[in-house]
């Protein structure tokens, strides 16, 4: 979840937490982290739960049902093992630090023939795929800025990082600093913008029927990022293979301009200048010629 006021994630963790081995087979573990927030502000520091247990039995994932947790951005995942044992260091979602804020991760996909060197501070505590390419991918956008860009420069530089990735397998992920939230697909990720005027919803993998106005005011506003969407009566938005979306304050952000793309436009801009004062020269030099 991204959000633009702090927001409670209880109802839709309630059904989420279902798909880790009650209505799906993901119950080789589980956990959320999510970033308090300092006021209305995104905080930098992210509470984290782990459990090697299904969500759908967890006690933990219980006691979270009823926390009150009020954040802007939110990373919840629920485990099928692919690569890796069952263990707690190998439950998503992933944490670590870099330019003085926590960064979170989780990954659904398998990565074949991806091992790619880690010379810096960054390196898996566990055994999976996923744990290493949040790793790389952390290392390289340390290298790529001296400090914590903007999401709009993050988002660019993650376009080109991501695809060195995704080439090796299924590559969903999710990705969050506190200040904004990129989900990236390779097969299957869809979202749904919630805000005013908020309608009811009907939970896919829980008895359960809500009317969003009792939860929020009119000034709320969310995104929703899953696997399969969570509730049936909603405008959930396929994500295609390939992409990236960031999203800030509850909404998608404006898709970047990146630098890359302005020097390929100046190029082919450049290119074009040349031909046609080429072009031109050589109407000039005929016409001087006939002239003569």
């Amino acid at each position: 979840m991204n959000s633009h006021l702090p927001a409670s994630l209880t109802l839709s963790f309630s059904g989420f937490s279902q798909r880790g081995g009650s209505t799906d087979h993901h119950s080789d573990g589980w956990g959320i982290a999510f970033f308090e927030s300092e006021g209305d502000r995104p905080g930098k520091a992210a509470r984290h739960f782990v459990d090697k247990e299904s969500a759908a039995t967890s006690p933990i994932a219980r006691m979270l049902k009823s926390y009150p947790i009020k954040s802007h951005n939110v990373v919840a995942h629920v485990r099928k093992a692919t690569v890796g044992a069952v263990t707690l260091e190998n439950c998503h979602p992933f944490t670590r630090e870099l330019w003085g804020r926590y960064w979170v991760f989780a990954h659904n996909g398998d990565l074949k023939e991806f091992d790619p060197p880690l010379h810096g501070s960054f390196k898996p505590v566990g055994t999976t795929d996923s744990e290493l390419a949040f790793c790389w991918l952390l290392q390289e956008l340390n290298k790529s800025h001296a400090s914590v860009p903007s999401a709009e420069e993050l988002t660019c530089t993650l376009t080109e990082l991501v695809p060195k990735i995704a080439r090796h397998g299924t590559f969903n992920f999710l990705l969050s600093n506190g200040q904004a939230l990129w989900a990236h697909a390779s097969t299957k990720l869809s979202y749904v913008l919630r805000q005013h005027p908020f309608p009811q919803v009907q939970l896919k993998d829980d008895e359960v029927t809500v009317d969003l106005s009792d939860l929020n005011g009119p000034e709320d506003r969310q995104v929703i990022v899953v696997t399969e969407p969570l509730t049936t009566n909603e405008d959930w938005v396929a994500m295609v293979a390939g992409e990236l979306h960031a999203f800030v304050d509850g909404r998608p952000l404006t898709r970047a301009v990146c630098k890359a793309t302005l020097t390929a436009a100046a190029a082919a801009a450049a290119a074009q200048r040349e031909a046609e004062e080429s072009a031109a020269r050589e109407r000039s030099a005929a016409q001087a010629a006939a002239a003569s």
